[in-house]
């Protein structure tokens, strides 16, 4: 089977109006969601999936919780229980995390270079020869039922690895580079801001630190991880899915709202250029014109030469009856931020062949 026939459309009608093309799992197309009263709708579909996983179902927010402040969910874990990341625990009526002290969840491997990172259209890091350290994170604080890595989901089949491998393997000579990524950070935060510090100082600073992200942070930890970046010549990559709140919810079952604020707080203070950047992934028809207009506008508000990358999505985990974006889809989005940024990209091109 061809991998163009493997990406068949079977999107169904929108229940709501019953004539623009939406997805099983959802049901409602974009138009739809965007004008709904509220966002909870979205745990319908939500909840089953994270029951499958056996995750925390929603954030949770019990009054006589701990509060749990790594991330934008800012989880009241009650006692025995987990926050919606599945990494923060309140045991014995402290949080806890689910890897041993020192250790996180994650592995690592070595990405030759230039490699396909978000940031390799316009980083300069990307053109020297060597590895790029790839940490990759299981856990995160969304639930993307259109995730493209979904094995970081599957927390009983993670391994663990220490702070100490990770700083050895970075100081490799070949290694330039060090991206932490994922799943997301944000749940391992502190772990990898400490990693990313002792690389920097016993490498003497001849490392770029990067972190690609869906930037609903913690700020606090946010600014120190970005202030590594900062420091080391390397670049903070904000994954910004979706503009609409309701959209958010439908697509990653939590509000994005604080990635904004993180953005436009490290524009501020780094204003440097190249540090900071943005994708957004095209799900298609549902991350459309009308989300990417409002995100472009919200950047170019802050900087419009801020480089900006519209990605272009293929099916996987429960969105996996969507098509490849369509080209029209791509062009109309790219067309629009060029509107209001001077710096725009579309990555996974190669995918394009695929799309109709």
């Amino acid at each position: 089977m061809s991998r163009k026939e493997n990406v068949t459309v079977q999107m169904i009608s929108c229940t709501d109006c019953d004539h623009r093309p939406a997805a099983k799992i959802i049901g409602r197309c974009a138009d739809c969601i965007r004008h709904l009263p509220m966002p909870d709708f979205s745990q319908d579909f939500h909840i089953p999936v994270r029951k499958n996983l056996g995750l925390p179902l929603t954030p949770p927010n019990d009054q006589h919780g701990i509060l749990c402040q790594f991330c934008g969910n800012s989880c009241r874990i009650p006692p025995g229980e987990k926050g919606y990341c599945g990494l923060r625990m309140n045991r014995t009526g402290k949080i806890v995390n689910l890897a041993p002290p020192k250790r996180a969840l994650a592995h690592m491997y070595l990405d030759p270079l230039p490699t396909n990172c978000c940031a390799a259209w316009f980083c300069s890091g990307s053109e020297n020869r060597g590895y790029n350290l790839a940490v990759f994170f299981y856990g995160c604080n969304f639930n993307c039922l259109f995730c493209q890595n979904s094995s970081h989901k599957y927390l009983k089949n993670a391994r663990t690895v220490s702070g100490d491998e990770l700083v050895q393997a970075a100081l490799n000579p070949s290694v330039r580079c060090v991206c932490f990524f994922g799943g997301s950070p944000e749940p391992q935060l502190p772990f990898a801001i400490y990693v990313a510090r002792r690389i920097i100082q016993e490498s003497s600073n001849t490392k770029h630190i990067c972190w690609e992200w869906n930037g609903c942070g913690n700020p606090k930890l946010v600014k120190k991880a970005a202030e590594l970046s900062s420091m080391s010549g390397g670049t903070v990559k904000f994954d910004l899915k979706a503009y609409h709140r309701n959209m958010s919810y439908a697509l990653s079952g939590v509000d994005n709202r604080r990635a904004y604020e993180n953005f436009a707080m490290l524009a501020e203070l780094f204003p440097e250029p190249d540090l900071l950047t943005a994708t957004t992934l095209l799900v298609s028809h549902y991350v459309d014109q009308i989300e990417v207009e409002s995100i472009a506008r919200f950047i170019s508000e802050i900087r419009p030469e801020i480089p900006y990358s519209l990605l272009v999505f293929h099916p996987d985990f429960r969105m996996n009856d969507l098509p490849i974006t369509p080209r029209n889809q791509v062009q109309s989005a790219h067309e629009t931020a060029r509107k209001f940024l001077s710096n725009v990209n579309v990555g996974n091109r190669h995918l394009l062949q695929f799309a109709s």
